[in-house]
């Protein structure tokens, strides 16, 4: 399975971006496909989450409302619509693939198996 996600850039507090997780390789349509962040200096966290099917989401709080993840079957991509973008969504942001159902494992970077190379994400006037 490869991942590439593309998209980020540079952005004013208040606007938005829309990245893509392009997916590729054998059975990967059974995986479901995560989106992290990590800021300088800190974690990589969980930013969303999307079953392959599309049944299941979930989202971390400092981003409900304002992002939105979605997928395309047809061309093996998932997006991460970000509105409403502030100073402390910059990041790098990655996408990742993981087989494990919906559940908690889903908010942890340690249940993925595949992660693509990133996106910067900067947020600035």
């Amino acid at each position: 399975v490869q991942l590439q996600a593309s998209g980020g850039g540079l952005v004013q507090p208040g606007g938005s971006l829309k990245l893509s997780c392009a997916a590729s390789g054998r059975s990967f349509s059974r995986y479901h496909v995560g989106w992290f962040r990590q800021a300088p200096g800190k974690e990589r966290d969980f930013v969303a989450a999307i079953s392959w099917a599309g049944g299941s989401i979930a989202y971390a709080d400092s981003v409900k409302g304002r992002f939105t993840i979605s997928r395309d079957i047809a061309k093996w991509t998932v997006y991460l619509q970000m509105n409403s973008l502030k100073p402390e969504d910059t990041a790098v942001y990655y996408c990742a693939a993981t087989d494990r159902s919906y559940g908690s494992s889903w908010y942890q970077k340690l249940a993925y198996d595949y992660w693509g190379q990133g996106t910067q994400v900067t947020v600035s006037s």
